[in-house]
């Protein structure tokens, strides 16, 4: 895996403000490090450069892993993932409390493949808003 010098990884790491591209925890609340995460794997010939990379919790990083896409249970169709570069968060998902719904196929397969509604996940959001964290 190429090296990301660290320039790049906090110019990522700004552009997300700080929170995770995909479930929008944010850092400041995280248990674990967050991770630089390429949109497009290297293994499907992503590239490394910011048009690419996502900051990304553990959760979602390790959940996400190298996929692109996942089928959908509603209509068993392969569906592309959210993709944080090319899309709007508000647009593909909302939160209700502290449970993260998508609004269309792709945030419903990303909140599905990225296991978004994991009882561990949920728990540590409901504590960032009852903190006023989040």
């Amino acid at each position: 895996m190429p090296r990301i010098v660290s320039r790049l990884r906090e110019a990522v790491r700004q552009r997300a403000l700080r929170r995770c591209e995909y479930c929008q925890l944010p850092e400041s609340v995280a248990l674990s490090p967050f991770h630089i995460e390429h949109i497009i794997s290297l293994k499907h010939h992503g590239a490394t450069d910011a048009s690419n990379l996502a900051w990304s919790c553990l959760q979602c990083n390790l959940s996400k892993g190298s996929d692109v896409a996942g089928y959908d249970s509603v209509t068993n169709q392969l569906t592309a993932l959210f993709n944080p570069r090319q899309q709007r968060w508000e647009e593909h998902f909302e939160m209700r409390g502290a449970i993260i719904f998508g609004l269309t196929a792709e945030g419903q397969v990303t909140a599905d493949v990225l296991q978004l509604n994991i009882p561990e996940q949920i728990a540590i959001r409901k504590a960032a808003l009852r903190k006023g964290l989040w």
